[in-house]
């Protein structure tokens, strides 16, 4: 409990410090760019034309679901993604990357994925907008179920910023679990249903262990907004799971934190 009141007063005292440093990660990513942050949209268009090409165009196996065109469906659940991806191996790799912040000057190393992932939500905003505004142009207006937006957001920032905390430092200590997390991020995209209906799958318990997969959950709930038109709260056994792995996540965390935070300096 010490050490979870230690990483939320520095959070708090660092408020302001975190706002800016999350602004900075930004304009590092995309400086020298003559395109700059376009460049954090283009990516993610890309990779959307060609999943859709690949599946409608190719495979031709792109036909509507429920009631929506596949590409909008893809969309829906690719957009968390691209942002939970991004945490997912800069999130494990961001002590290493700001090392600087640990090694020559007093800062709060827990806060180091905080401002790593606010500044990724930022480009995930405006890439959501630009979705929200293709559905609309489709004829799919934002509806009352928008309004639970904010939480699967809310949900997603929460825990792969508390991913981010317990994999850094174990990526910090050891670059060979930095190398692990990469080499897994191709293998977690296919399992976690961001191409295909989780719901579709008629075996119950499989069904429900792919939800212990946070990465599941939340592209789910993208979708419920977007596509099924379905409360988070109707769904509990669902957000019972998530908040089971959020709990198991936060206790590593602070786990790693405590077990690591006095070697880390001198292991950079």
């Amino acid at each position: 409990m010490n050490t979870i009141k230690n990483i939320i007063k520095e959070h708090i005292e660092w408020r302001s410090q975190i706002i800016k440093l999350a602004k900075a990660d930004i304009i590092k990513t995309y400086s020298g760019a003559a395109l700059g942050w376009a460049w954090a949209l283009v990516k993610p268009t890309v990779t959307i034309f060609v999943f859709w090409f690949a599946f409608s165009i190719g495979l031709r196996r792109g036909g509507d679901i429920a009631g929506f065109p596949f590409v909008l469906w893809m969309m829906a659940g690719m957009v968390p993604w691209f942002y939970m991806s991004d945490m997912i191996t800069q999130g494990a790799g961001a002590i290493r990357k700001y090392k600087y912040l640990v090694t020559k000057m007093k800062f709060p190393v827990s806060t180091i994925p905080t401002f790593v992932g606010l500044s990724k939500l930022s480009i995930h905003v405006c890439l959501l907008l630009i979705v929200i505004a293709i559905f609309a142009a489709r004829g799919y207006y934002p509806d009352i179920y928008f309004l639970q937006l904010p939480v699967y957001m809310f949900f997603m920032v929460l825990f792969f910023v508390v991913w981010g905390l317990f994999s850094s430092m174990l990526s910090a200590m050891s670059s060979d679990f930095l190398n692990l997390v990469k080499s897994l991020t191709t293998a977690i995209f296919w399992m976690s249903g961001i191409m295909w209906d989780v719901n579709s799958i008629n075996i119950k318990w499989i069904q429900t262990l792919l939800y212990f997969n946070p990465v599941t959950y939340i592209a789910t709930g993208y979708r419920n907004v977007f596509i099924y038109k379905t409360w988070f709260w109707e769904t509990p056994d669902q957000l019972l799971i998530f908040g089971v792995m959020l709990l198991i996540m936060t206790i590593a965390a602070v786990w790693s934190y405590k077990k690591l935070i006095k070697e880390i300096p001198d292991v950079l």
